[in-house]
């Protein structure tokens, strides 16, 4: 699969992101490393918006990828995080103001037959009261963190929920 060249404001905010994120899985930062001497694939940036008692996450509902944070790749010349708030605006109808730090950075494969791509997860608090308007065939829902839902990354589920339920519990807010 041949790559777009990614800009250089766009692969160092995607190196200071990296960096920065709180929690590193699938050994992501030795894998950009490599990635950068070579061909870098397309970069993927997506918003974990949880409710303000942190019990509810926002999901949309792709046609073979299950419940997924709203996100998608990352356009030539743009920050991972201007992708994410564009995507959730785009996927949800909602706004949100992202925490700088993103909570995670990831490599995974969207498909068999495309390259692993690093992906960067941002989280926003969102008011679950607000309209939410999803792309035609993709629904967007408020998921309780305490169920699980059907998505083809498992491991999403457990990460968000790790960082969402300790914020919940500095809060007086208790997982339910």
């Amino acid at each position: 699969m041949a790559h777009s060249p990614i800009s250089p404001r766009t692969l160092d905010a995607v190196s200071a992101d990296t960096l920065r994120a709180i929690r590193e899985f699938d050994n992501a930062r030795a894998w950009l490393e490599e990635a950068r001497h070579g061909s870098l694939p397309p970069i993927a940036a997506e918003v974990w918006a949880l409710d303000h008692g942190r019990h509810h996450v926002l999901l949309v509902r792709h046609r073979w990828r299950g419940w997924v944070p709203p996100g998608g790749k990352v356009d030539p010349g743009e920050t991972p995080i201007e992708a994410a708030v564009r995507e959730l605006l785009e996927e949800t109808g909602v706004s949100g103001e992202l925490d700088p730090v993103p909570a995670a950075v990831s490599v995974r494969s969207y498909r068999s037959d495309w390259d692993p791509t690093l992906g960067l997860s941002y989280v926003t608090t969102v008011d679950r009261t607000l309209p939410l308007h999803g792309e035609d065939g993709h629904p967007v829902a408020w998921v309780p963190l305490e169920r699980d839902w059907e998505t083809v990354f498992p491991e999403d589920r457990d990460r968000i929920r790790e960082h969402g339920w300790p914020l919940a519990s500095d809060s007086g807010n208790p997982p339910r």
